[in-house]
């Protein structure tokens, strides 16, 4: 009975755990494509910065 117990313990810690680890994964996704655009709007601007000051 006492082996049921720890084993049903552990599991559960286990399943939390992946749990919290799964949803970090989800919200660093996000950030990350947030960062991705970010930059690739960055790099645009900026790209269309230098084009019109070489046409000057």
């Amino acid at each position: 009975m006492r082996a049921l117990l720890w084993v049903v313990g552990v599991v559960a810690a286990i399943l939390i755990l992946l749990g919290l680890f799964l949803e970090a994964v989800r919200w660093l996704l996000i950030i990350g494509v947030i960062a991705l655009i970010a930059v690739i709007v960055y790099a645009f601007v900026r790209g269309r910065q230098v084009v019109q000051r070489s046409h000057r």
